[in-house]
């Protein structure tokens, strides 16, 4: 109770002074502006103040308020409002709830396979399944696509395979070369028959041009925003996006990972160079679960359910039995942080070692402090983030973590030869995560992700042999070093921290 009082009386005190700063050098009509502007700044904080929001986060939009009062409020519109997204995605929460509860066409091999797990991964897997709705499967192949020249060219192979429908869901799409590759190939399965159904995301895709969509739409794609930008500033969904990287085709093949369309995924871009990233093709039971999100972000996007036998069935791989595979989608309408859950989980069992790849890297205290136990608990605990940044807020505020987590003895590692995209989480090289969410807040809190966690698959060595390959082409972090970078990027990365939990 104290600690809101105090909250209150700063938000009063910070938006008076703004109020008589501005009525004093101003006067008259811009005496009036102060005055409602400070009324609005009043209103938003005692909004945040309600919210019980992390006090970390309350008191970054108060100083931004304090400092910066107009810029503050149009950030708060377009980025800050998190009080209603329960209420917003509450409906869509529900129906993907019972969705998920679906037949397991191999639920006796799934449990028998199950019990013979070791405890701490068994533990782990039930985690996710009561979080994400979502059962492990061992009758699930998959393989892992390292960067975007085994990626693309194995999506389009797929593609053009297709005989029944092809769903996608991605987060960025250019009109660029493998843009335009995927279209034609897209417009050709339409013509051939096949129902193509595509969700892209409004703010992700803002560059997509409608020419683009029209030409798809004019073939008979159906094809839609996620989150369709209405007034931006009026919009209460501007924050929440949908990050996730999808392709079911036929639903017996689909595709998730770290890859947009776009030709910088192929290294095409001259700002990135070379991009390194990491993507999943899956074949059998767990193919399902994909289909599952996609068609229920279709229906939350267009009212429209496909959810039948027709979509929902599934072939199985030729070598029946595989390693673990649970697929796990994660995102605002949830009722927990799913995905943050699981990794926390992850951290805190490991035995030996936790590995760990983000290009974006603003962890909350709860994963902060769960890497730095791990550390210094002897664990061999290794961080790979970019050396060179595309976001600059994320990566400067990235390097302010780095001081304790070297303290505490995890290993930092920043990647020389391109841009570093990929997002994995390893633990005891048995259990591993590839997908869409970065080791930051804004995918913990905001995004709709999705993620495949494996254990003891053939991909989950892949991934370790990919690792230790990408540190052999990396810089450690030596914290001598690293501590007499000069004054001003010392300020400019912790203002950039600051804020970070605002994005």
């Amino acid at each position: 109770m104290k600690n809101k009082v105090g909250i209150s009386l700063l938000i009063l005190l910070l938006s008076s002074t703004w109020y008589f700063l501005l009525k004093e050098v101003n006067g008259g009509l811009f005496g009036y502006f102060s005055l409602i502007l400070t009324l609005f700044l009043v209103i938003i904080g005692f909004i945040i103040f309600l919210e019980n929001r992390d006090p970390a986060h309350t008191i970054a939009w108060l100083v931004v308020f304090g400092a910066f009062p107009i810029i503050g409020f149009m950030f708060y519109f377009l980025f800050g409002r998190n009080f209603r997204k329960e209420r917003i995605f509450r409906k869509k929460y529900f129906l993907d709830k019972q969705s998920f509860v679906k037949i397991d066409s191999e639920a006796e091999l799934n449990y028998r396979k199950f019990k013979e797990m070791e405890e701490h991964p068994q533990k782990l897997f039930s985690l996710a399944q009561r979080l994400g709705n979502s059962p492990i499967s061992f009758t699930t192949e998959t393989r892992i696509l390292t960067n975007g020249e085994e990626t693309f060219s194995n999506i389009i192979q797929e593609l053009k395979k297709a005989k029944h429908h092809i769903h996608l869901e991605y987060y960025i799409v250019r009109d660029d070369h493998i843009g335009g590759v995927l279209k034609d190939v897209l417009i050709q399965k339409v013509r051939e028959g096949v129902k193509v159904r595509f969700i892209y995301d409004a703010v992700g895709s803002w560059k997509l041009a409608r020419s683009y969509i029209y030409e798809l739409r004019n073939v008979g794609v159906e094809i839609v925003a996620f989150g369709p930008l209405r007034l931006p500033l009026l919009n209460n969904k501007f924050n929440f996006r949908n990050h996730r990287k999808i392709i079911v085709i036929d639903g017996s093949v689909g595709f998730m990972g770290g890859l947009n369309i776009g030709d910088e995924y192929l290294g095409r871009n001259p700002n990135f160079g070379f991009w390194r990233d990491t993507h999943l093709m899956v074949k059998g039971e767990a193919v399902r679960t994909l289909q599952l999100i996609f068609l229920q972000d279709w229906y939350y996007s267009t009212d429209h359910s496909f959810l039948s036998d027709e979509y929902l069935q599934t072939s199985l791989p030729l070598h029946h039995e595989h390693g673990g595979v649970q697929m796990i989608a994660g995102g605002p309408d949830s009722e927990w942080t799913i995905i943050k859950s699981i990794f926390f989980k992850m951290i805190t069992s490991a035995e030996e070692s936790v590995w760990i790849a983000s290009p974006y890297f603003v962890p909350d205290d709860d994963i902060f402090q769960a890497l730095k136990v791990a550390a210094l608990s002897g664990l061999d605990v290794r961080l790979l983030v970019p050396k060179n940044p595309d976001k600059r807020i994320v990566f400067h505020a990235s390097r302010t973590y780095f001081p304790e987590m070297l303290a505490a003895g995890v290993r930092i590692f920043q990647y020389n030869e391109g841009f570093m995209h990929s997002k994995i989480v390893i633990v005891d090289h048995q259990l591993a995560s590839i997908g869409t969410t970065n080791m930051d807040m804004r995918s913990f809190h905001l995004n709709f992700e999705v993620n495949a966690f494996l254990y003891r698959t053939e991909s989950t060595q892949h991934l370790v042999n990919d690792f230790l390959e990408d540190i052999k082409v990396s810089q450690e972090v030596n914290i001598d070093e690293f501590t007499k970078r000069n004054m001003g990027l010392k300020i400019l990365e912790s203002t950039c921290r600051l804020l970070s939990p605002l994005l």
